[in-house]
């Protein structure tokens, strides 16, 4: 969980604003997100062997680019 901590004089919607940023940063809410509903462990591999390949494209993308 991120933690803020109030600055002197700082208005609560700022403070709100940072707190957001933070969890977006931590990725707190996309978590949540992602545990809403049961995922069979069968579709977990899937995903995860999905992203594996994705980024192995995007690197050897870019290593041809230079």
């Amino acid at each position: 969980m991120p933690l803020v901590k109030a600055r002197d004089g700082e208005p609560m919607e700022r403070l709100v604003r940072r707190f957001q940023k933070a969890c977006e940063k931590s990725g707190v809410l996309s978590e949540v997100r992602r545990r809403q509903f049961y995922e069979k462990p069968s579709e977990i591999n899937k995903r995860e062997e999905s992203q594996t390949k994705r980024k192995i494209r995007k690197i050897n993308r870019i290593l041809r680019n230079r």
